[in-house]
């Protein structure tokens, strides 16, 4: 929750946070401003920041020259995204020079109000200021006080308070230090792809590329030159020298989406540490960290033959399992707000806020489609509703709960014959033959049931908590 509002002076249009290295201009912004904003002064990033987490404000100015952070990053784009973070509904006017319009640029497309060429023209920059808290105050007339739609730091966009959530951004933040592969399961459309670049963007890599692959939407003939090149006249068509994906992720990461669709061929290559262009006699060592990602049950398709094992367990050295939306809903109105701030400023629509009955709406759907489903919809809604509040027929969802589609009986019943495994295998610390016996079934039975679920019993090992 952002701290309590101060009291604003009536005659004020809002308060502003100016943001600047240099004395001289803070002096001159405080001097200009003051008689129509309630201003608070930064010198560096770290002033700036802690004024963002223990107050509120709706508008800032930002030096983009502050000095830069030992990694050579910008720090006033560090400043910008901490104050969005923190605050979505505040509106950051970046102050720039003519030589760092590239940056200024890059400011406005993270989500900067507006930039502003120095030196400065305070009658200009008044007028900006105002337009930009009067925005400020619509938008939390629309979304309210308080609201944070801002992940947990280094994360980007993948939202959640659930515990499952909790979990995974402690995993995320753990395996990013390292070069260990992960997989990251779970059903389409609940951010496999949004989790592998956030262990990228938080690891010693994060200023090298991020290559990401859809392994299933690549025909098979043509998966094994795109991952690893080709060189000239290596095959019909082959009329120069191509560098694979993976060459072009060199020092960075490579993120294999729906990676149980490679071939056999490819998944034998993809073994190898030294990768050598189809065609070509040249072997090129690789420095890349891999990532990959299924909505399949892999555990399944190794057993069934149609994905190697030993490629599996070269991937599983750690595991994220993604929930469904069904089973967070308790994240789905963080989710929406967000998503609904983030198309009305992308679409330039007027803010609009949820009607009582589209709550109660979303809240009663199943989400087969998951995240990427709710943001369709209310991508959907925001370009074709009409009125001030989004209504259930503007998401396209029944107004009426009783009328919502129901969970399938399958569905429920393979959802509690899940629950009772992480359950039984919670109890007993991962011993198999103590919660098979729990459950009246037999080993190989059990074992058949942790493949269904893509359940690993290792993840549950500990000392046994028998009653």
């Amino acid at each position: 929750m952002s701290a309590p509002l101060p009291l604003r002076n009536s005659s004020k249009c809002g308060r502003l946070l100016i943001v600047d290295d240099q004395e001289g201009i803070r002096t001159q912004l405080h001097w200009g401003l003051a008689e129509r904003f309630d201003v608070t002064l930064a010198a560096t990033s770290q002033e700036a920041t802690e004024a963002i987490r223990s107050q509120s404000f709706d508008a800032v100015t930002l030096d983009l020259g502050l000095p830069p952070d030992p990694d050579g990053a910008s720090e006033g784009l560090r400043v910008l995204e901490k104050c969005l973070a923190h605050d979505p509904a505040v509106k950051v006017v970046v102050l720039t020079g003519n030589d760092d319009h590239q940056n200024a640029l890059r400011a406005v497309q993270l989500g900067a109000f507006d930039y502003y060429l120095k030196p400065v023209n305070l009658s200009e920059l008044r007028v900006i200021l105002e337009r930009a808290c009067n925005l400020s105050r619509l938008d939390r007339e629309a979304f309210g006080e308080g609201i944070t739609v801002a992940p947990p730091a280094g994360t980007e966009e993948i939202l959640g308070d659930a515990p499952a959530m909790h979990r995974i951004f402690e995993t995320i933040k753990r395996v990013a230090r390292t070069d260990v592969t992960v997989l990251i399961s779970g059903e389409s459309g609940t951010g496999k792809e949004l989790v592998a670049r956030s262990i990228h963007t938080k690891s010693p890599r994060r200023h090298r590329p991020f290559v990401a692959i859809n392994c299933g939407a690549i025909p098979e003939n043509l998966v094994e030159s795109e991952l690893f090149g080709h060189e000239k006249g290596s095959f019909t068509g082959a009329h120069a020298q191509r560098k694979g994906r993976l060459e072009m992720a060199d020092g960075g990461t490579v993120f294999l989406d729906e990676v149980a669709e490679l071939p056999a061929p490819v998944q034998v290559k993809l073994l190898r540490v030294l990768h050598e262009r189809v065609g070509g006699r040249e072997m090129i060592p690789l420095d890349v960290r891999i990532l990959a990602a299924t909505n399949r049950d892999i555990q399944r398709e190794t057993a069934q033959g149609r994905f190697r094992e030993d490629l599996y367990y070269r991937l599983v050295v750690v595991t994220i399992q993604i929930p469904p939306l069904r089973d967070r809903l308790t994240d789905l109105p963080l989710l929406a707000t967000y998503f609904l701030e983030r198309f009305s400023a992308e679409y330039k629509v007027r803010a609009r806020a949820f009607s009582a009955e589209a709550l109660v709406a979303m809240q009663a759907y199943s989400w087969p489609g998951n995240v990427r489903e709710l943001e369709n919809r209310i991508k959907r809604a925001l370009i074709m509703a009409e009125g001030r509040r989004i209504t259930p027929a503007d998401l396209d969802l029944p107004a009426n709960p009783e009328q919502a589609p129901v969970v399938s009986l399958k569905a429920a019943r393979n959802e509690t014959e899940r629950q009772l495994l992480v359950e039984v295998l919670q109890r007993f610390g991962g011993n198999i033959s103590l919660a098979a016996k729990a459950i009246k079934i037999s080993r190989p039975a059990f074992h058949e049931l942790l493949a269904k679920h893509a359940i690993r019993a290792q993840e549950y090992k500990g000392k046994p908590k028998t009653p």
